[in-house]
C-alpha cells in the first residue's frame, strides 16, 4: 500500500508513468478502474475544482465519492497523541481512519495549515496522522504541498512545452491582500525541478524565500534531473528568457502568525503583478495560475485572457491526472 502526500516519495518515472495515463484517458482511453470502490474525501478547507474533480473523476472511473466536512456534517476530530480530549472534538483520527478504511478504497484529504506556528505546521500533522492510521491508500489534496496540482500543472507542460531541458520557468511571487499557504509554491519548485526545468524563484526579499527544505530538495532534484535553481529578487533579469512563468502568492514564513508585521511589507510589493510589459520580456512564455486568481492583483486582465495563459488547461488537467491517481494507487492503472 503507498499513500500520496508528496511527489517527493515517487520517482519521476513513477509519476510520467501516471502522467502518461492521464494523457491516454484525456484523449478518450475508457477506465472503470474504480468500479465498485468508493474514495473518502475530507475537507477542512473550501474547494472548487478540487472537489469537483475527484467526484467526478470517481464517478468516471465507476467509482463513488463521499464527501465529509468535519466540524460540519462529520464530527469534529483530534489528532493528538495522548490528547484528552474534553473540548470541541469527539472522535480521534486513530478510530475515523480506520473506520473510514473498513468502508473505502481510498482516503483523500484537504487540511491547510493554520498559519500560526510554522514549525508546527511544517510537520503537517494532520494527514500525516491519517497515512498512520488508515489501512488504505492517503491521498493529499493540499496541505503544505499539493501534490495534484504538480500532475496537473506537469501534464499541462509536457503538453504545451514538450521536453523540460533548457527550458527557464519562474516561479514568482505576487501581491495578495492576505497571506496564503506556500503549498502550491512548494509543490511547483518540487515538480518543475524534478522533471529537469532551470527553475527560477522569484520573490520580493528573503522573507519571503520558500522552507529550507524544499529549496534543498529543488536542488537535489535538479542536479538528478540536469536542471538548475537559481534565486532571484529582480524582477526584469527573472522575466528575461523565460519561458514559462508561473505566478503564486503566499506567506512571509518569518512572519507566520504575524500578520499585523507582515501586512507592511507586503503592501511595498504590489508592482510584484505578472503584467504585458513583464510577460514582453519572456521568451514568448506560456503562463498559468493554480486558480483562484484575483484578476488585477494577482495578474492583469490582459495576461489572464491572452492566448498564452494556459491556466484554463491546467486546471481541466486536474480531472485526468487525479484519475490515473485513483487507478494507480488501486493497482488499476490504465497502462496496467
Amino acid at each position: 500500500m503507498r499513500h500520496f502526500l508528496t511527489t517527493e516519495d515517487w520517482s519521476r518515472d513513477e509519476l510520467q508513468q501516471m502522467l502518461d495515463d492521464a494523457a491516454a484517458l484525456k484523449s478518450g482511453r475508457v477506465s472503470s478502474a474504480l468500479a465498485g470502490k468508493t474514495i473518502a474525501l475530507m475537507f477542512f478547507n473550501p474547494s472548487l475544482r478540487t472537489r469537483s474533480s475527484f467526484e467526478i473523476g470517481a464517478r468516471q472511473l465507476g467509482g463513488h465519492a463521499i464527501v465529509l466536512a468535519p466540524g460540519r456534517d462529520a464530527w469534529p476530530l483530534e489528532f493528538e497523541t495522548g490528547a484528552i480530549m474534553d473540548g470541541e472534538a469527539e472522535e480521534h483520527v486513530r478510530e475515523a481512519a480506520r473506520v473510514l478504511s473498513r468502508y473505502c478504497d481510498l482516503i483523500a484529504i484537504r487540511a491547510f495549515p493554520k498559519f500560526q506556528d510554522w514549525s508546527i505546521d511544517r510537520e503537517d500533522r494532520l494527514i500525516r496522522a491519517f497515512a498512520e492510521h488508515a489501512e488504505v491508500p492517503v491521498i493529499n489534496m493540499e496541505t503544505i504541498t499539493h501534490p495534484c496540482q504538480e500532475l496537473a500543472l506537469m501534464l499541462t507542460l509536457q503538453e504545451h512545452l514538450g521536453a523540460a531541458a533548457g527550458r527557464k520557468f519562474v516561479l514568482t511571487w505576487t501581491y495578495h491582500p492576505r497571506p496564503l499557504n506556500t503549498a502550491v509554491a512548494n509543490s511547483a519548485l518540487l515538480i518543475a525541478s524534478k522533471f529537469g526545468f532551470d527553475v527560477t524563484l522569484l520573490c520580493p526579499n528573503t522573507d519571503y524565500i520558500l522552507d529550507p527544505r524544499y529549496i534543498q530538495a529543488a536542488e537535489a532534484n535538479a542536479t538528478a534531473a540536469g536542471g538548475s535553481v537559481s534565486l532571484s529578487h529582480d524582477i526584469e533579469s527573472a522575466y528575461t528568457g523565460a519561458d514559462f512563468v508561473y505566478a503564486k502568492s503566499w506567506g512571509a514564513l518569518p512572519f507566520f502568525g504575524r500578520w499585523d508585521q507582515e501586512q507592511p511589507i507586503r503592501d511595498r510589493h504590489r508592482h510584484f503583478i505578472v503584467d504585458e510589459r513583464k510577460m514582453d520580456l519572456t521568451n514568448n512564455a506560456r503562463f498559468s495560475h493554480c486558480l483562484p486568481c484575483r484578476r488585477n492583483v494577482k495578474v492583469t486582465d490582459g495576461v489572464m485572457d491572452a492566448d498564452y495563459c494556459i491556466a484554463i488547461d491546467e486546471a481541466e488537467n486536474r480531472l485526468h491526472v487525479q484519475k490515473a491517481l485513483m487507478a494507480t494507487l488501486v493497482g488499476q492503472a490504465p497502462s496496467n
